[in-house]
């Protein structure tokens, strides 16, 4: 084949190259509520999600989220994830160019061609490269970024995991130490109301029944401070295992940083479901997912047509006996290589077909996913607006039972009240208090839960917003 016949084959290879192109995947249809169906917090004003825990005053939390997240094993595998997805992302890129390998060798012994002893030496660079006439390197290769991108975003999902974890925990444990130092407050009330009613009943002015009851009580009020001593020192080495903190250093920590007060809100989001939807990472995985799906199914079909190869060579060699030395050199292009599947048993069509059920899959999840980010969202909207209609109320009535059981101590010790209305009072105004600790906690909780829901603030690239938005029009 002469030089002009070569040009024109690479020429036409090239072209049909460039026709290739890989078809973009077709929408999957969503179905986003325009609006959400919860109250809004604010009013739904926008404010920025990232790293919302350091607008909460809370030096302590901050630094255990930021410990947890360099020591957490989840983080670490997703890191190794998005390294596996960029070394894919490499090799499918090298699949689409050309490749060259070097060669070198030396010997001297009879040549039988020269019938005498010579040096014989060749050096030598061979080039191949798959001329990708259907697309399927392609769309390897896009299928390859695309996980890359998903793999990131999953990266963030377990950084948003860790800081909803720690804040959680935190919470628990902040909450534990209050219901403690409450449980000894009211332990050391009843200790000295069973005090008091001994020496009552010494002198004769009290029943023993009522002093047995006072002990009781008093007995009560101290195993109830003990269990939440031991729940809290459960919630303390929890952290320690999170965060990898030293258990003496965190004690001391949480003993000479007090809580921040409940803030009335640490964020909020706005009415667009899309604007939410494109903060999650898992949304935005499962996405990504779905055209790289697409871009394998492309690639399975391109397996069916021929496909066109193109090789180069070129050599050094010389040759040297009696004092003489003879150039050998040579160079080649091709062969133009065609290859035409003709006969495989059904492979190549079963790898479509795997491929078609493996798209379906993909698309199948992404919805799943975006349904559930839409309910997991209202969840914690529900639960927001739920501990805000109550907080007034909580505070009222602990504060209103407080008040009586001073009131009833005050009775008890002029004579005017018996020892059950004041133990009716007690628990009463314990109860009361407990509550309201639970649901601040609890509205803590719900604030975290909205973070995690919202995707934590991570807003991926500029095309996610966008692309998320179209998706839910359809």
């Amino acid at each position: 084949m002469n030089p002009f016949t070569y040009s024109l084959a690479v020429c036409a290879a090239l072209t049909l190259t460039a026709c290739a192109t890989t078809t973009p995947p077709p929408p999957v249809a969503l179905q986003a509520p325009a609006a959400w169906q919860a109250p809004l917090p604010h009013q739904g004003s926008l404010q920025a999600l990232s790293q919302w825990w350091t607008r909460l005053n809370d030096p302590l939390l901050v630094e255990l989220i930021a410990a947890a997240q360099a020591i957490n094993p989840g983080l670490a595998q997703a890191q190794s994830r998005v390294a596996q997805a960029r070394a894919s992302q490499v090799a499918s890129r090298a699949a689409l160019g050309p490749t060259l390998d070097g060669q070198a060798q030396a010997s001297r012994g009879f040549n039988e061609q020269l019938a005498t002893l010579a040096t014989t030496a060749q050096a030598g660079l061979q080039a191949s490269w798959e001329i990708d006439l259907f697309g399927a390197n392609a769309a390897a290769k896009s299928a390859a970024d695309l996980r890359l991108e998903g793999a990131q975003a999953l990266w963030h999902e377990a950084r948003v995991s860790v800081a909803a974890e720690v804040a959680q925990l935190t919470s628990s444990l902040r909450t534990c130490q209050a219901q403690w130092a409450l449980a000894e407050r009211d332990a050391h009330s009843r200790r000295e109301t069973a005090r008091l009613s001994s020496l009552s009943e010494r002198a004769g002015f009290t029943a023993p029944a009522t002093a047995a009851l006072a002990r009781a009580s008093a007995a009560d009020g101290t195993a109830r401070a003990a269990q939440q001593r031991m729940q809290c020192d459960v919630d303390t080495k929890t952290l320690v295992a999170l965060t990898g903190w030293d258990e003496p250093a965190l004690r001391i920590r949480l003993q000479t940083a007090p809580p921040p007060a409940a803030p009335d809100g640490l964020f909020a989001i706005t009415t667009v479901p899309a604007e939410v939807l494109a903060q999650r990472p898992d949304v935005y995985n499962a996405e990504r997912e779905v055209a790289a799906a697409h871009a394998d199914l492309g690639q399975a079909q391109a397996q069916r047509y021929p496909r066109l190869s193109l090789t180069g060579t070129v050599g050094a060699a010389w040759v040297r006996t009696g004092g003489v030395t003879t150039d050998l050199s040579t160079w080649s292009i091709g062969p133009l290589a065609l290859s035409v599947p003709l006969l495989d048993g059904g492979r190549r069509s079963a790898q479509v077909e795997a491929a078609q059920a493996r798209y379906t899959e993909a698309a199948a999840l992404y919805r799943a996913r975006v349904r559930q980010a839409v309910s997991e969202v209202e969840q914690a909207l529900v639960r927001l607006q739920g501990t805000a209609e109550r907080s007034e109320s909580a505070r009222s009535a602990a504060s209103g039972y407080r008040a009586s059981l001073d009131a009833t101590t005050a009775r008890w010790r002029a004579g005017l009240a018996s020892l059950v209305e004041l133990e009716d009072a007690r628990r009463t105004a314990l109860a009361a208090e407990n509550a309201l600790l639970a649901l601040q906690h609890e509205r803590q909780l719900a604030w975290i839960a909205l973070y995690r829901a919202a995707g934590g603030g991570w807003d991926g690239q500029p095309a996610i917003a966008s692309h998320t938005a179209s998706a839910t029009a359809h």
